[in-house]
């Protein structure tokens, strides 16, 4: 026995002895022994542990353990995958009705969905197709095909601010109205209220403000019978403001920012369901040159024609740069065809729109892509390089003229330091091409020489660190100039702008009203006296309308776009020599007529009409130099 145990590795030697004495191992069979127990040990810890992870999750609900326990459902799923996969390598046999076809996991894979379906295909402004029917290649597969038709779903639109947001406007009109939606001016009676809104001034965002209010008591007291109206801002401020119009607020449904009109059927389908919907992403490429906007201003016989979108500029006051992002043109060929279109539909004036127009330059066209880039005019400098290539403003504009040589053409806003001297050519070589520029000054400095054109501008009223000095400089150049059309603000500081991060609002507020009221003073002193030069001499009015007033009053404006107010009379037959009572024909809007000039004051001109003209008869009589800078009568040319 003792031999036995000393097998074993025991030892009978401590109970035998009286002396108590460690029971001693042998060191191999302590190795098995400890790793039978440790393995012991763990398996009961393992189901132990796995059916405590269960009773949590499962029973308690409370998924404190959830990642750990989806990342071992993974780890097993992965593991299933790859067995099926091996499974599934070898052709299967199924059999149908008409016969039978074989089919594995490889080939399922391929004719599965790729990597493209997933992904927005980007826009290739070069190749894009004009056409006049919108193109929208993005599908939203998790909505229903129908969720984004209008079904005769009433939409308002309300525009603020600048011309652009006009465009704007009709442009996403177009985007709706395919999709089968009904525009109204009532707003009790819309579905949908659009506000396309401006960010370029605190006081503009104020308006917008107070109207969102407004429009939110009008939805809570709408009829619960009907389904309740959405709200949206579309534009600058739905870009600049969109956390405290949709998180802090909360009195909008949909905002779209400047480049996401063609997502607007989508939003709006998305707010019809309750959730609120937004897309204020800007775009590097959009400028809608396959949109015809649809024109609601016709009976003006004006239209406007967007021919770039965004800003390179960053002037250190202003966030258009960041609220509509780059600069990019449209193709000269979209623009000719807008042109064309609304020449057909009879209107008589066309204002080509954009930030800067003449930094435009249209590089889908490589035949016109020449290696020099643009130069600056005379005295400016920048820090930005040079753009070689492209067709530029003054290509666009002699091709646009030649479109109707019976329409006006207009352009805002050029910048200075890209004026070509090409440009100016043009504005004295083609009769459609009205005599006026505005160019922005914002405060005073620089010189002026004399020229036969009308000038507009704009002006700030307190902006950082404007001394009084400055002010008077800038009123100075105000009668310096003597402006025929002016825009004058108080300063606002803008986020995001370089005044915002590096300039100091420190004019007071008092000052800076007190500072534009003198501003305003001195414009219209000086545009009284610019425009009482006028009276005498005979104006070519392009006929708008019935004057707001009186209804015995038309009125229009001249080439300088200054407005001209006349008694509503029978003008005479279309001729250029001194009119008659006799054979007289009725004046309508469109009509291009002489008005002789009575009565002047800072904002409009008065007189009486002459006759019927256009045009072309205007450039007969400046052919004749019976021109000094204002349009002389029939009588006077004959003299």
């Amino acid at each position: 026995m003792v031999n036995s145990l000393s097998s074993l590795g025991l030892s009978l030697s401590p109970l035998c002895s009286r002396t108590p004495s460690p029971i001693s191992l042998n060191p191999r069979s302590f190795s098995l022994v400890w790793y039978l127990i440790y393995f012991a040990i763990n398996i009961h810890f393992y189901f132990v542990s796995t059916t405590l992870l269960y009773l949590y999750l499962y029973v308690f609900n409370t998924g404190g353990l959830r990642p750990l326990f989806l990342t071992l459902q993974q780890w097993f799923l992965r593991s299933s995958l790859q067995q099926t996969r091996m499974c599934c390598s070898k052709p299967v046999s199924l059999h149908s009705n008409k016969g039978s076809r074989v089919d594995t996991f490889k080939t399922q894979i391929a004719t599965g969905p790729k990597f493209r379906d997933f992904v927005k295909e980007s826009s290739n402004k070069k190749t894009r197709a004009i056409t006049n029917d919108l193109i929208c290649n993005d599908k939203h597969a998790y909505l229903p095909e129908d969720s984004e038709i209008g079904n005769s779903r009433t939409v308002c639109f309300e525009t603020y601010g600048c011309q652009m947001n006009v465009n704007d406007t009709e442009i996403a009109w177009s985007i709706l109205q395919k999709k089968g939606y009904q525009r109204t001016s009532d707003v009790a009676e819309a579905d949908v209220v659009l506000l396309v809104t401006c960010s370029i001034r605190e006081k503009a965002e104020q308006t917008i403000w107070n109207r969102l209010r407004q429009l939110t008591a009008i939805k809570k007291k709408r009829s619960k019978t009907r389904a309740p109206m959405k709200i949206g801002v579309l534009g600058c401020m739905a870009e600049r403001l969109k956390t405290e119009l949709l998180e802090r607020e909360k009195l909008v449904d949909v905002l779209a920012g400047p480049d996401a009109y063609r997502d607007l059927p989508r939003l709006l389908s998305v707010a019809g369901g309750g959730q609120q919907a937004s897309n204020v992403l800007l775009s590097l490429e959009e400028t809608y040159a396959d949109v015809m906007p649809v024109h609601r201003s016709l009976h003006r016989h004006g239209a406007f024609v967007s021919i770039m979108r965004g800003c390179d500029n960053m002037c250190s006051y202003c966030v258009v740069p960041f609220t509509r992002g780059r600069e990019r043109s449209r193709p000269v060929a979209s623009v000719l065809e807008e042109v064309r279109v609304l020449s057909e539909q009879g209107v008589k004036e066309v204002t080509l729109l954009g930030q800067n127009v003449n930094s435009y330059r249209d590089t889908s066209e490589r035949l016109f892509c020449g290696p020099e880039p643009s130069q600056l005019s005379r005295g400016f400098r920048t820090v930005y390089r040079a753009r070689p290539g492209g067709l530029r403003f003054a290509d666009l504009l002699d091709r646009v003229s030649l479109v109707d040589p019976e329409m006006r053409i207009r352009f805002t806003s050029p910048h200075p330091k890209d004026f070509p001297d090409e440009v100016l050519q043009l504005i004295a070589e083609r009769d459609n091409v009205c005599k006026q520029i505005h160019l922005p000054a914002q405060s005073a400095g620089g010189e002026r020489q004399e020229a036969r054109v009308s000038l507009s501008s704009d002006f700030i009223a307190g902006f950082c660190g404007e001394t009084e000095e400055d002010h008077l400089e800038t009123l100075s150049l105000i009668r310096e100039v003597r402006y025929n059309v002016g825009f004058l603000f108080a300063y606002s500081m803008r986020n995001k702008t370089h005044a915002f991060h590096r300039l100091q609002d420190d004019v007071p507020a008092e000052l800076k009203q007190r500072r534009l009221e003198e501003l305003i003073g001195v414009f219209r002193e000086e545009a009284a006296k610019v425009n009482a030069a006028l009276v005498g001499s005979t104006q070519l009015v392009l006929v708008e309308g019935e004057s707001k007033r009186s209804d015995q009053d038309l009125y229009g404006r001249n080439d300088g776009n200054v407005k001209v107010i006349f008694p509503r009379r029978e003008g005479s037959g279309h001729n250029t020599d001194m009119p008659t009572d006799a054979d007289a024909a009725p004046i309508n809007p469109g009509d291009y007529v002489l008005v002789k000039i009575t009565s002047a004051n800072s904002q409009s001109l008065r007189g009486h009409a002459l006759c019927h003209t256009s045009l072309r008869d205007r450039a007969i009589l400046l052919s004749d130099h019976c021109y000094d800078g204002r349009l002389a009568s029939p009588s006077q040319c004959q003299a």
